[in-house]
């Protein structure tokens, strides 16, 4: 039996004049520009401009929760991307910062009311990074945007 809602929100892909921030991860920059430049190009396919982009590059993945909590208080955007790439080694620090991001990054989003898309690639090897940071699994910086996106128009259509 199919139930049908009264009411039913959805956001869609049509970037249009909104405003994004994105934070990226300087640390293992020769993958993470990819990140930026999949999420820029994304958000430009659907039909954003480039200058409703600002990018603000941090040392490493760990410092950008303090970046996104700026742009978020500012109230200059309708979304923000968090970018960065950890990859495993020896011991279980990657683990801690990623989920220390993760975690900051949805208090943060929930406590200014803004979509923040978390898009720190975790990988165990450099392998694993590269094919999510444009080569064979696609582009997790593309896929970030595509949901920053379609939150902001859901929020919009919320506040409404």
């Amino acid at each position: 039996m199919d139930i049908i809602a009264k009411t039913v929100y959805e956001g869609g892909l049509e970037a249009g004049n909104l405003k994004i921030g994105i934070v990226c991860a300087r640390f293992n920059e020769l993958l993470t520009k990819n990140l930026l430049h999949g999420a820029m190009d994304s958000f430009v396919r659907h039909g954003g401009k480039a200058s409703n982009i600002t990018v603000a590059w941090v040392p490493g993945a760990y410092e950008i929760p303090l970046l996104a909590s700026q742009f978020a208080k500012s109230g200059k955007y309708d979304a923000l991307i968090g970018l960065g790439l950890v990859i495993e080694g020896k011991t279980s620090h990657a683990d801690h910062i990623n989920s220390t991001v993760a975690h900051s990054l949805s208090a943060l989003s929930v406590k200014h009311e803004i979509p923040i898309i978390f898009a720190v690639v975790a990988a165990e090897n450099l392998e694993q990074a590269m094919e999510r940071c444009g080569t064979k699994l696609g582009n997790r910086g593309s896929d970030a945007a595509a949901s920053a996106i379609e939150m902001a128009n859901l929020m919009k259509k919320l506040k409404k």
